[in-house]
């Protein structure tokens, strides 16, 4: 299955609690879109947000942020995992 690196940028007042809370979110919606979220990192200074996510479409992903908290991302692009 693709993967995807989404990415969130200018969240004001992002703080790892609430990034915690929005992974968590994705988490218990993912699989009604057939999506995994594994990973997600930040930026609390510049309010920026990337998850990997494995997904059968970019929509699929973006879809499940949607559904569990509204935080859509600013752009997503297909990624390849390097060794």
């Amino acid at each position: 299955m693709p993967l995807y690196m989404d990415i969130h940028k200018n969240l004001d007042g992002l703080t790892a609690e609430a990034v915690i809370e929005a992974h968590q979110a994705d988490l218990d919606v993912q699989d009604d879109f057939d999506v995994r979220y594994l990973r997600y990192w930040f930026n609390a200074d510049e309010g920026s947000v990337f998850c990997l996510v494995e997904a059968p479409s970019s929509t699929a992903a973006v879809e499940v942020h949607e559904k569990a908290h509204g935080l859509v991302p600013d752009d997503i692009i297909q990624v390849e995992e390097g060794t």
